[in-house]
């Protein structure tokens, strides 16, 4: 598993607060297109927080669920990169949060099923929607998309670095 960290202000992690962990999916068909979440003018993969008690698995299935519809139930599969990042006084003066966020790639031609989602609040106020976007493609429309809405450095820059690592070893 390839790992990037994030730690422009040289935290240990003895100085960390809280532990926050994520899982997020590649979900490509056989048209090799990538399946992605939009909103609030950003993509992103389906994913999220995993819950007290769940298990990396058990998060990325409810996740998919939750924003695809998609019931997969997968078992066997492991992380094929992480983002490790520190963040000072995040999200508030005094705390030190260090974000792991396990991404995993799923082949399957399952289609979304938009009455099986469980969007959340936010999701739903920020217009979300899924969009499969060529493989071929896929860097361009987050480049352009961060340029015209400024977020080059935030996720638009890890879900780019996520997917040149999975490009490079699906080449």
């Amino acid at each position: 598993m390839e790992k990037i960290i994030i730690n422009k202000d040289n935290i240990i992690d003895e100085d960390i607060t809280e532990v926050v962990q994520r899982a997020k999916v590649l979900i490509v068909n056989s048209q090799d297109e990538i399946l992605l979440g939009h909103c609030y003018n950003n993509y992103q993969f389906p994913g999220g927080h995993v819950e007290d008690g769940e298990s990396l698995i058990e998060a990325v299935n409810r996740e998919i669920t939750e924003e695809t519809g998609m019931v997969l139930n997968l078992k066997d599969i492991e992380p094929f990169a992480q983002i490790v990042g520190y963040y000072k006084d995040w999200p508030q003066v005094g705390k030190n949060r260090k974000n792991e966020i396990y991404y995993y790639a799923v082949k399957t031609d399952e289609l979304p099923n938009l009455a099986n989602t469980l969007y959340t609040a936010e999701e739903l106020a920020g217009n979300f929607e899924l969009k499969y976007v060529p493989l071929e493609n896929v860097l361009t429309v987050l480049q352009d998309n961060a340029l015209k809405h400024g977020d080059t450095e935030g996720i638009a820059q890890e879900m780019i670095d996520i997917l040149r690592i999975y490009l490079n070893k699906n080449a």
